[in-house]
C-alpha cells in the first residue's frame, strides 16, 4: 500500500522511509509485490486522504492526487519485485469507509497516467461488488475478485452472494467483453466482526472466520478456477499463534492450502 496519508502528510513533504523497507525487504526474501496507488486503498478507513488534501476544492485535491500517483510510480518502478500496480481498491464503492468520492474521470485519468509512466507493468482494478463487471472505461490489464463470504454489519453477521458458478460467468463476460483475465485479490481468510480483529475476544473472531470456513472458503474459492487467489488474513494467522498462543487457525490454514482437490 502506498497510503497518501502515511507518505505526504504535509503538502509536498514526502517521507518513503516505511514503504522503501516494505519493498526492499519483500525483494530481499524473494517476494513479488502488487503495488497500490491511489486515494483509496485496503485498510480501514479504507480512503486514506491526507487532512489537507481533503480541505482543498475537489478541482485542486484530483490534481494533487495525480501528483502524488507519478511520485510513487517514478519512485518504485524500477524494483523488479513489483509486478504490478493495483489502482484504487473498489473505486466505484460509494458507501464503505470514510470521505468516499467516487469519480470516473479522476480514475481514467488516473489510469492513463500510471500506463504512460510505466507501460510495461499490468495495472489491476478490483470490482465493487461480489456480482459486478466492469462495463465502461477504464477497463484494466486484470479484473479482481473480492471473496467475503461473512460480512458484519448493523444487523449482524449475514453472507455475502458467493457461487463459484457465478464468478466463472463473470470472469467469462469479462474475457468475452474486454479480452482481459480475472483473479480473486481479496479472499477472505481473516474474522469480519464488531470492531477491530485484536479487540474481539477469540469466541467472536470464530463466529465469522475459524478453521472451519476456513475450509470453505478456500475449497469455494479453488472451484472458481480464477487465479492467483490472494489470500487475507495472514497477520491474523501470525498473531494468533504467537500472540495468543493458540496454532488452531495458523495449522488450519496450512491443511486448507496443502489439501489437493
Amino acid at each position: 500500500m502506498s497510503y497518501w496519508n502515511d507518505h505526504e502528510r504535509q503538502p509536498g513533504v514526502f517521507d518513503f522511509s516505511q514503504l522503501d523497507w516494505q519493498v526492499k525487504e519483500a525483494a530481499a526474501n524473494g517476494c513479488l509485490v502488487t503495488l497500490c496507488l491511489g486515494a483509496r486503498q485496503p485498510r480501514w478507513p479504507e480512503n486514506h486522504w491526507p487532512g489537507w488534501a481533503w480541505e482543498l476544492p475537489k478541482a485542486e485535491r484530483s490534481k494533487k492526487l495525480l501528483e502524488f500517483i507519478e511520485k510513487v510510480v517514478e519512485r518504485y518502478k524500477d524494483y523488479d519485485n513489483i509486478v504490478s500496480y493495483q489502482l484504487e481498491n473498489e473505486a466505484l464503492l460509494k458507501n464503505f469507509g470514510r470521505l468516499p468520492e467516487v469519480d470516473r474521470k479522476r480514475l481514467r485519468q488516473e489510469y492513463a497516467l500510471v500506463k504512460r509512466l510505466d507501460p510495461a507493468r499490468p495495472v489491476i482494478m478490483t470490482t465493487s461488488t461480489s456480482w459486478g463487471i466492469p462495463m465502461r472505461r477504464p477497463v484494466p490489464d486484470m479484473v479482481g475478485f473480492s471473496y467475503y463470504r461473512i460480512l458484519y454489519g448493523k444487523n449482524g453477521y449475514s453472507h455475502a452472494f458467493h457461487y463459484p458458478s457465478v464468478d466463472k460467468i463473470r470472469a467469462w463476460s469479462i474475457k468475452l467483453l474486454h479480452r482481459k483475465p480475472s483473479f480473486i485479490h481479496e479472499l477472505q481468510l481473516e474474522p469480519w466482526g464488531p470492531t477491530a480483529i485484536w479487540k474481539m475476544t477469540v469466541p467472536e473472531q470464530d463466529k465469522s472466520m475459524g478453521a472451519t470456513n476456513i475450509r470453505i472458503n478456500v475449497a469455494l474459492a479453488r472451484k472458481t478456477n480464477l487465479y492467483p487467489i490472494d489470500i487475507w488474513g495472514a497477520e491474523w494467522w501470525y498473531w494468533r499463534y504467537k500472540c495468543i498462543h493458540d496454532p488452531s487457525i495458523w495449522m488450519a490454514v496450512q491443511a486448507a492450502l496443502t489439501k489437493k482437490d
